[in-house]
């Protein structure tokens, strides 16, 4: 493979600090590289470097002749008055743009809800980054650089985006760059990952779940001071070998030594203990929703949503930005008035929002870290049954990763991803029974995410998460549901038995987004069974659809029940914790061949 650029013995520094000290690097033909480590560690300014928009104190970065760089960064230079069209494509005739694959399947996948002649002055934030990596990603390169790509983007647009520069070069061609903290996405397109520490870039094989793996048997070896960091990465391995989806099907590391390092490892959540203790927390009663629509004027945004929410139950939920998930989740929270229907709420149920305001430090913002955690309650109790332990405010701001010299810190002062590490805490420390995350990984970085999780992990309640990480939403939740428009446009409420895979292949086939690629479409396929064959393969799908749909009822009504249990009888509780967890067994075996089968229809 070809050599495109190379660094040699960078050197970069800040009045304060050394953030590089002679960093050697190279870049190949065919190279996918994925940047990662934590917040302020050099990141951005290692790729700043390499791309040529920041130079080094020292050192040199070569380019080889005739190579084309383009770069993604986290400034904002759109000028306000230009229209998305002049944005992107210039003054580019329409015949020559539109008569381009790349520039339509690019518009198609990032743009096709804004205003192609809109002024870039008009849009918000997130939709002027939409536009920029749109720009970038119609030209042609050699290396591409990209600062946190999926900024602003949903579940089906990184899903698109991983897809777009998968295909973009040949295997032995291009090179990409990228920093950021969507570990799903490192993990689909990158073939290589460095992570930036302690001023320097130690490079690893593979994607994600392979440096997970490898810095691992890094730790092990390391000293006692890595002990944490190796307890987290190791149970973030755990999960990802035990089923984290669209990984165990193609592993990127060896996997006897994986099964190996996670043989003494506990399943990531007592889901016994945790149910029980949510149980009795919160009674058979959380939040129902019965028959419930919502609208704004001559807007209908829900419609006749039906969900009865149990005790424990972790769940995320999925919609394109405007679909109505912040509504439903007014309705849980007790915000949102229904236009119609009812919304049924137990009289213990404690309901705490993280929203993606910072409306729980305002009154705090000019004091530091110590005196905020100075007013609050002086333990928290995490986990349940054995495991449950006491943690004062400041161990629990330990575990999120503050170091002690960081309490004498104004809020105001704190990076953005610390401001939201104290903002969980605020909102832990209420001891809600129902937490409800509104994009909780904004702002952070892989570790601080993982340190997140675990903490999640020993959460006893229900949770229910709205995020565009894809990788932190399979994590910490159990199961997904989806808005999804009905023939009115107005949001419907679904179940995903095939989870975010299922939710990405009904999108693909909704009526507005096959208008929107209606160019683009292959010619059609026929189904991958025909005649007696797809009858019986329609059959079988719709029975396990009624059994999915039984099981799901008498797994609802079993945990409910749960709540009418002689609290104080252990032994009866495990015995009807193990008959749901064998139901809900059951019901990931139907969902496993119902997803085959629906393959197999097309």
């Amino acid at each position: 493979m070809a050599h495109l650029l190379g660094a040699e013995a960078l050197h970069l520094e800040y009045p304060t600090r050394i953030v590089f000290d002679s960093v050697t690097l190279g870049i190949e033909e065919g190279d996918r590289i994925g940047i990662v480590g934590r917040n302020g560690d050099g990141k951005s300014s290692l790729l700043g470097m390499l791309a040529g928009i920041k130079e080094p104190n020292s050192g040199r970065v070569t380019v080889r002749g005739g190579t084309t760089i383009g770069v993604l960064s986290q400034a904002d230079t759109l000028p306000d008055d230009v229209t998305v069209a002049q944005a992107v494509v210039g003054d580019t005739p329409e015949y020559e743009w539109a008569g381009d694959a790349r520039t339509r399947d690019v518009i198609a996948g990032l743009l096709q809800d804004l205003p192609w002649d809109a002024e870039i002055g008009s849009l918000s934030g997130g939709q002027r980054r939409r536009v920029s990596l749109a720009k970038l990603l119609v030209a042609d390169w050699d290396v591409i650089a990209l600062d946190e790509p999926t900024n602003h983007l949903d579940v089906e647009a990184v899903t698109w985006l991983a897809g777009h520069l998968k295909t973009r070069w040949p295997a032995n061609a291009g090179a990409l760059m990228v920093v950021t903290h969507d570990r799903w996405f490192l993990d689909e397109i990158c073939t290589e990952t460095w992570e930036v520490h302690d001023r320097i870039v130690e490079p690893f094989e593979g994607g994600y779940a392979a440096y997970i793996l490898q810095r691992v048997e890094r730790d092990r070896m390391a000293a006692a001071t890595e002990a944490k960091r190796q307890n987290l990465a190791r149970k973030e391995l755990a999960w990802l070998r035990r089923g984290a989806p669209a990984r165990t099907s193609k592993p990127k590391f060896r996997i006897d030594a994986a099964n190996e390092l996670i043989a003494d490892v506990p399943e990531i959540r007592d889901k016994v203990s945790l149910q029980s203790l949510a149980v009795s927390r919160l009674g058979k009663d959380v939040v129902d929703l019965l028959d419930v629509s919502v609208s704004y004027g001559e807007k209908q945004v829900l419609r006749d949503v039906e969900w009865r929410i149990a005790p424990g139950e972790r769940t995320g939920i999925l919609g394109v930005n405007g679909a109505g998930k912040s509504t439903l989740l007014g309705l849980i929270a007790g915000t949102v008035e229904p236009t119609s229907g009812r919304v049924k709420r137990g009289t213990t149920v404690n309901v705490k929002t993280l929203t993606q305001r910072l409306d729980e430090l305002e009154q705090h913002w000019n004091d530091p870290v110590r005196v905020v955690i100075s007013g609050l309650r002086t333990s928290y109790t995490l986990g349940a049954g054995s495991k449950a332990q006491d943690l004062t405010p400041g161990q629990l701001l330990e575990r999120l990763g503050f170091s002690s010299a960081q309490l004498s810190t104004p809020v105001k002062d704190l990076s953005g991803g610390q401001q939201r590490r104290l903002q969980l805490l605020l909102v832990l420390l209420e001891q809600p029974n129902v937490l409800i995350l509104d994009e909780p990984t904004n702002d952070m970085d892989t570790d601080m995410l993982a340190a997140i999780e675990d903490l999640l992990d020993s959460w006893p309640g229900t949770l229910l998460v709205v995020s565009h990480d894809r990788y932190f939403l399979e994590r910490v939740t159990d199961q997904q549901y989806a808005i999804l428009p009905g023939p009115d446009g107005a949001g419907r409420l679904r179940h995903l038995p095939g989870g975010v895979d299922e939710y990405l292949r009904l999108r693909a086939a909704s009526p507005v987004v096959e208008r929107a690629k209606r160019d683009e479409a292959p010619a059609p396929t026929a189904p991958a069974l025909a005649g007696a064959e797809l009858r019986a393969a329609e059959k079988e799908l719709a029975a396990l659809e009624r059994r999915m749909q039984k099981l799901n009822g008498d797994v609802d009504r079993a945990k409910h029940a749960l709540a009418d249990h002689d609290q104080s009888d252990y032994a009866g509780l495990g015995e009807k914790m193990k008959a749901i967890s064998a139901q809900e067994a059951e019901i990931e075996e139907l969902e496993l061949r119902w997803f085959a089968l629906t393959e197999q229809i097309g």
